[in-house]
């Protein structure tokens, strides 16, 4: 099961808006296939196994143990279902880490797999097959997705000094790594002022790496967005979606339409958009992971209305002083029980700088 979660994870910001999963089949101690979803959602995990152990040896999955970090699907939709798939195969057993909460599966995936008296077992390593999968189940249970705020500061929490200069506070290796980061994720999420004071990219530029083109999301509630910044200027190779208040004029929109650039009409609210149509807009197009990366005003909407799940923190080894600007803007917090806290979970150095990650700590948390 470890083995299949390490090749689900190859999915991460490839499958939505389907789940990423990973098979194994082993049979007589050996491995016979492994299969993880592919970019755009399919071939799903378990039709990839197969085929791979079909093309080793014919009938080599009959009388093996599949092990699937999620309940085989039992609906059909552009695939037939994958329970039918591994019933045809003959595998005797199927092991699954944790089941499916979409309504077209939940529980009939295991209960057509027993009845064609396949041996099935549920649970095992569960609990790191659901994080894994935890943006899939938001959107499906929450209408929302999961939202990792990424943050790249000194030690005092500053990402830029007095005149705007904030390139680079981190080094070469937290650089490639926050790469890594976006290329797991389906979005990129970012405020105007960022795109006015950087005119960044927003994309996964990991050599080597094939993947589903990273959605550029802009949420800017007073259309400040230049026409001739990179993003709107790439909007026909890359998907980019600018979230603006719902009464823009359609004079205003219509040159960034012209531009491959798709406008999401969202309710204005104080400050800036309603961050939670945002985000729901975002989960109703099929996105189920969004990172967040800035600016200070975004990231505190975000952290005030509790929508922060994981936070990524990429920390430089300076010290700036409280002329910098701050990585988050006021949220306020006037009683400590009432501050976003967050449980670390893990911390790595990179190069002369570090990562440290977190995540909501449940009652502790107002996202909870």
């Amino acid at each position: 099961m470890a083995a299949a979660l390490a090749l689900a994870r190859r999915g991460l910001g490839n499958t939505w808006p389907n789940p990423a999963v990973g098979c194994v089949l082993v049979k007589d101690g050996q491995v016979v296939g492994r299969g993880w979803t592919q970019p755009g959602g399919r071939p799903h995990s378990e039709t990839q196994a197969l085929d791979r152990a079909e093309a080793m040896s014919p009938g080599a999955a009959r009388g093996a143990t599949a092990y699937v970090t999620l309940e085989p699907c039992s609906h059909w939709g552009r695939t037939p279902p994958c329970c039918d798939a591994l019933v045809r195969a003959g595998v005797a057993r199927v092991v699954v880490a944790t089941g499916d909460p979409d309504p077209r599966v939940d529980g009939r995936g295991l209960q057509r797999l027993r009845e064609a008296g396949v041996i099935v077992e549920l649970g095992l390593m569960g609990e790191e097959a659901r994080r894994q999968n935890a943006g899939f189940a938001r959107r499906i249970t929450r209408g929302l997705p999961l939202v990792t705020l990424k943050l790249a500061t000194t030690l005092d929490g500053r990402i830029a000094t007095s005149t705007g200069e904030s390139q680079w506070i981190t080094g070469p290796a937290a650089r490639r790594e926050a790469h890594a980061l976006r290329a797991r994720h389906d979005a990129i999420l970012v405020g105007s002022g960022t795109v006015l004071a950087d005119d960044p990219e927003l994309t996964a530029r990991l050599p080597g790496t094939a993947r589903v083109p990273l959605a550029r999301v802009v949420a800017d509630s007073r259309l400040r967005t230049p026409l001739g910044a990179r993003l709107v200027q790439t909007a026909r190779a890359v998907p980019t979606w600018i979230a603006t208040r719902t009464n823009q004029r359609p004079a205003a929109l219509a040159p960034y339409l012209e531009a491959g650039v798709q406008i999401l009409s969202v309710p204005r609210a104080k400050p800036g958009l309603d961050l939670a149509a945002l985000l729901g807009a975002l989960a109703q197009r099929g996105v189920t992971r969004v990172l967040a990366e800035g600016g200070a005003g975004l990231a505190a909407g975000l952290l005030r209305g509790g929508f922060v799940n994981r936070l990524a923190w990429f920390h430089a080894p300076g010290i700036m002083g409280g002329d910098g600007l701050p990585a988050v803007q006021p949220l306020p917090v006037v009683l400590l029980s009432a501050m976003p806290k967050f449980q670390r979970v893990a911390s790595r150095p990179l190069g002369e700088d570090w990562l440290t990650e977190f995540e909501e700590c449940g009652p502790c948390s107002p996202a909870s």
